[in-house]
């Protein structure tokens, strides 16, 4: 019997090398805060006859140059679309709300927005982590922190958030008894990144956020339920 060669060379694939290079592509590179009011547009497993409203805090470019709706989700600031959990919600587009129209791609000035402030602020890659930008909170998010070998969950209000070189977002938090001198801003010795102290960091909006300090018991209840280990 013959042997037939092929007439391409044979290639060998490094599956972790690509596994890399794609989650690089993800990276945000770039973060621009939605200041219009501009709202993500969820519905549950349960009730997907029901749309849900949640305003957008920032839209990201990607290292991909793809552009993405951001909201502070569970236990990050995550792209909108990646929203798709039977029990939390699935993301179903974006709304304005003065206009009631829905659309499901990023608005295109907010496109060219990151387009052109990622081209002028073209920063040199560093194997150090990198603060690239800091955007201030404006929906009033909080977060509910654990700390390490402690059973005691702290609700703090976000202030702001950092994005660095690796593409990372973290939420700025405020250590109350580094307070000097009042109102808090950005660079202020009082704020840190907040996995920086926490062991885990929940974020929620303003609204749920005060059902908690008042100790509503559905609010306690669902929260309870949210936190077990089977979750």
């Amino acid at each position: 019997m013959g042997i037939v060669s092929s007439p391409r060379t044979a290639q060998v694939i490094d599956l972790d090398t690509m596994r890399q290079r794609r989650q690089a592509q993800r990276r945000i590179v770039r973060l621009a805060p939605e200041l219009d009011g501009l709202e993500m547009l969820y519905h549950l497993a349960s009730d997907p006859d029901t749309l849900y409203a949640m305003p957008l805090l920032a839209w990201g470019l990607r290292e991909s140059g793809e552009v993405v709706g951001m909201v502070p989700w569970m236990e990050s600031l995550t792209a909108c679309h990646e929203l798709d959990s039977p029990d939390h919600g699935h993301f179903f587009g974006y709304r304005d709300p003065e206009t009631d129209d829905i659309f499901h791609t990023p608005p295109e000035h907010k496109v060219y927005e990151l387009e052109h402030a990622a081209a002028y602020f073209d920063y040199e890659e560093t194997q150090a982590p990198t603060l690239i930008q800091q955007l201030p909170d404006t929906q009033g998010t909080h977060a509910l922190c654990l700390d390490s070998g402690s059973h005691l969950w702290q609700l703090k209000q976000v202030f702001g958030w950092r994005l660095y070189n690796d593409g990372s977002v973290e939420a700025l938090l405020i250590d109350e008894t580094r307070v000097d001198q009042t109102p808090i801003v950005a660079g202020d010795a009082c704020l840190y990144p907040g996995h920086s102290r926490h062991k885990t960091v929940y974020f929620f909006q303003r609204h749920i956020a005060s059902q908690i300090k008042r100790e509503d018991p559905a609010t306690l209840e669902a929260l309870a339920m949210m936190m077990t280990p089977s979750s």
